[in-house]
């Protein structure tokens, strides 16, 4: 469905070299693409790992979500090592959850 709205978008801004009002409908399709379609997309997959870190009651304002490289930087060693331990057992309970999915 995306694509075809991209390619409605790029042929209203073809036409619109004619006529302006294309332009505004271009405008307005993109602005409803990006703020209806496009978020649908990407909350399948970061909405589970950001409910995850909200309830658990692991540092304040919230975990990095992610492993690896995720941007954070800790104020202190103690939010260092309680983000580090959250992590390590979030990463426990999948393996214990979905044991067909270890890599090894």
């Amino acid at each position: 469905m995306g694509t075809l709205i991209i390619s409605a978008i790029l042929a209203l801004i073809a036409l619109g070299f004619d006529r302006p009002v294309y332009w505004l409908a271009a405008a307005g399709l993109l602005y409803l693409y990006v703020r209806y379609v496009r978020p649908d997309q990407g909350s399948t997959g970061s909405s589970p790992t950001r409910g995850a870190a909200g309830p658990s009651g692991g540092v304040a304002g919230g975990s990095g979500g992610g492993s690896g490289g995720s941007g954070r930087v800790d104020t202190s060693y103690r939010a260092y090592r309680q983000r580090r331990d959250q992590m390590a057992r979030w990463e426990r309970r999948y393996r214990r959850e979905r044991p067909w999915n270890n890599r090894k």
